[in-house]
Parts: structure tokens; C-alpha cells; sequence
């Protein structure tokens, strides 16, 4: 699919899933036991992963200019994010240990010349944040899921229909990630009001 073939529709729909992350991060910072500093840099890393690749749709879209290395922040930036994300939410993870592994996964990439290294560790770590996550509610199993089945479609020639199917199950897949944190919020708001004396 060249640059002049991309719709303009389906490089604004890519904004959705990411609304839909950053928002469910930011939910999560409102979640007992969950750091709410760390929750809310995680958030603003995968909404900054999430943006820099829907803008460079937008802007191929747009203008027909492929500005190649914008998209490259992706990976580098989610995997931040949900490392991040992890240490919010589980305190006892050691900081030395996760950026020692981003660090070393981005010099890999550095050194091969492929972001494959940093899309490992992405899929590593938003694996771990759903396990950990799902002990509070088992809709964060349905996000990953979807973000698991998008590993079969990035394959192969990416036409325009491919790609409305990749952005649709990742559009759902994150709502799950939002709808989960809301959940999880919202209930700890019910039992904080049940518990105030009438």
C-alpha cells in the first residue's frame, strides 16, 4: 500500500486505540495500591508511542510525506510505558532491573539496525501488566488476548481492508484495557462509599 492510497479516516481511527490506552493508565492511577506519579508517566508514554505512529499515518494520509523514522518511536515508547506501568502497579519490581532491560533491548535495536528487540519487550511487558492486573479483574485477560491476535495480521501485504481489521481488533482490544481500568476504579469507589458511616 503506497502513501497516496492511505485514507485519511483510517489514519484518524489509529487515534482511538490510543486515547483509549492512555485513558485506562490514567484510570489505573486512581486505583488503591497503585502508584499514582508512575501510573500517570506510563500513561504519557504510551500515549506518546501510541501518537507518533497515528500521526505518521495521519501525515502520509494528509500529505503523502512518509516521514519513516516518526514511527520508530513506537516501540521504544510503549515498552517504557508498560514497564513503567508494571513498577506502578507493582511496587516490589526493581527499577535498576526494568531500565537495565530497556536499555539493553534499545542498544540491540541500535546495533541491528531493527526495532524487533524493542517489540519483544513490549509484548513482554504488557503480557506481565495484564497477569498482574488480572488478580484485580479478569478483563485485562481480554486485552491481552487482542493485542495477541494482532501478531498474525502484521504479516504479509498490508492492504487498506487488513488494515481496518488490524485497527478494529486493536480499537476493541484497548476499549477492553479502558473498560477493565474503569471497572476496577469504579468499584473501589462503590466499596470507599459503602464504607463511609451513614
Amino acid at each position: 500500500m503506497s502513501p497516496e492510497e492511505y485514507p485519511v479516516i483510517l489514519a484518524l481511527e489509529d487515534f482511538v486505540p490510543v486515547a483509549f490506552t492512555t485513558a485506562g493508565a490514567l484510570l489505573l492511577a486512581r486505583v488503591e495500591g497503585v502508584d499514582t506519579r508512575l501510573a500517570r508517566i506510563a500513561a504519557l508514554l504510551l500515549g506518546v508511542g501510541g501518537v507518533a505512529k497515528a500521526g505518521w499515518k495521519t501525515i502520509i494520509a494528509t500529505t503523502h510525506v512518509d516521514l519513516w523514522m516518526v514511527p520508530l518511536a513506537l516501540f521504544p515508547f510503549l515498552s517504557a510505558g508498560f514497564l513503567v506501568l508494571i513498577k506502578a502497579i507493582e511496587p516490589r519490581v526493581p527499577v535498576p532491573a526494568i531500565a537495565g532491560l530497556w536499555m539493553a533491548c534499545l542498544g540491540t535495536a541500535f546495533a541491528i539496525g531493527d526495532t524487533l528487540p524493542m517489540l519483544i519487550l513490549t509484548i513482554a511487558a504488557s503480557t506481565a501488566a495484564a497477569v498482574i492486573l488480572s488478580r484485580r479483574h479478569k478483563l485485562f485477560i481480554v486485552w491481552i488476548i487482542g493485542q495477541y491476535l494482532l501478531g498474525p495480521l502484521s504479516s504479509g501485504e498490508q492492504t487498506i481492508a487488513r488494515q481496518w481489521v488490524e485497527q478494529s481488533i486493536n480499537t476493541v482490544s484497548q476499549g477492553m484495557f479502558l473498560l477493565a481500568a474503569w471497572r476496577l476504579a469504579s468499584l473501589q469507589d462503590r466499596q470507599k462509599r459503602q464504607e463511609i458511616p451513614s
